[in-house]
């Protein structure tokens, strides 16, 4: 019959009728053991089924070389991308990662956060959800002196570093070209505001209206869940809509491509009478047709930014007294947009 118990380096050290000190030293290669009793130790090991406690030696060296990583949805491109840069990093400085998701849900991240705290995580990456108010939940890592690294969705809090883009900056030059095409009813879809890519993204396209002289007018703001759903309501909605607006800037690609297909559906004509730029430059920003002009995002730069922050923080904690990391963005003009060179054909 087999035994559950776990094999230890004193059941080793019995069958061997050696010291456990001895079995310890040389399963760590110890150079002082003679590579015969080395050799002999290691096989009857194996053997009988010895593993290695990692979680116990963690214990007692104060770390796990584990990071953790929390993300409001693991079904998005972004943050796909963004997960593989931060894994890229972590897989080469040694560091294994728990991931988990937030599903948009306050309540959800702080049961995250508890659990990886619980797991004895070395570090934390986190890009906050939508739902999330305050950050009392992460005051429990920042107590015990555990790092934090903001991306994306960041943090305005005391000891974070933030790895961001320009949002502002990005909605205002998204929302200038719209106007440069000759547009002047633009529609704003955008997110939850309580997080700072869509206030930023949206704090840009007014300032450029306002610009350029043209007047923010609400009727023309949806705030929505910036999902494929959220585009074909708001286009349904935008239809009814007299006059109808002429461009929309829409706060990530997802709902934008959703809009541009429910839109020539009903027959409109884009970019002709209503252009269209998106943001991310996700795949399917170039699988639609006309292909979508949009925000080039470098979600998997980002990953390995706040990945290789992280890591500098857990091997020297004044390795940097930066608070804000910011990434260059890039305005992708593609056919959605081009109202000019379809006016003058």
């Amino acid at each position: 019959m087999k035994s559950s118990n776990e094999v230890t380096i004193y059941d080793v050290a019995k069958a061997l009728n050696l010291s456990p000190s001895t079995v310890s030293r040389a399963l760590k290669d110890h150079p002082h053991i003679r590579k015969e009793t080395k050799k002999k130790i290691i096989a009857t090991a194996a053997e009988m089924g010895y593993r290695h406690n990692k979680f116990a030696s963690s214990l007692r060296q104060k770390h796990t070389n584990t990071i953790g990583v929390v993300v409001p949805r693991l079904n998005s491109h972004f943050m796909a991308s963004a997960l593989a840069g931060i894994e890229k990093i972590t897989s080469e400085n040694g560091y294994g990662l728990i991931i988990s998701q937030s599903q948009e849900s306050w309540r959800k991240e702080i049961s995250c956060v508890s659990t990886l705290f619980n797991s004895r995580v070395d570090g934390l990456i986190v890009s906050l959800a939508f739902e999330t108010k305050n950050m009392d939940h992460f005051d429990i890592l920042f107590n015990k002196d555990i790092p934090v690294i903001f991306f994306d969705r960041v943090a305005d809090c005391h000891g974070c570093i933030n790895v961001i883009i320009d949002n502002y900056k990005a909605g205002y030059e998204a929302t200038s070209h719209l106007l440069q095409q000759g547009c002047k009813r633009i529609v704003h879809i955008g997110g939850n505001m309580l997080r700072n890519v869509y206030s930023e993204r949206f704090r840009g396209f007014k300032q450029a209206l306002k610009d350029n002289d043209v007047e923010f007018d609400e009727n023309l703001l949806f705030i929505t869940d910036m999902s494929e759903q959220a585009g074909i309501e708001v286009a349904g909605k935008l239809l009814k809509l007299r006059p109808r607006p002429d461009g929309i800037f829409t706060a990530n690609d997802t709902t934008a491509v959703s809009v541009i297909v429910e839109l020539e559906k009903a027959g409109i004509k884009i970019p002709e009478e209503i252009a269209v730029v998106g943001f991310n430059n996700e795949p399917i920003s170039q699988v639609v047709k006309p292909n979508l002009t949009t925000v080039d995002y470098p979600a998997r730069e980002i990953g390995e930014i706040a990945a290789t922050s992280l890591i500098g923080q857990l091997k020297n904690s004044q390795s940097s007294n930066l608070s804000t990391i910011v990434l260059k963005h890039s305005l992708i003009i593609r056919d959605s947009s081009i109202k000019n060179n379809h006016q003058n054909s």
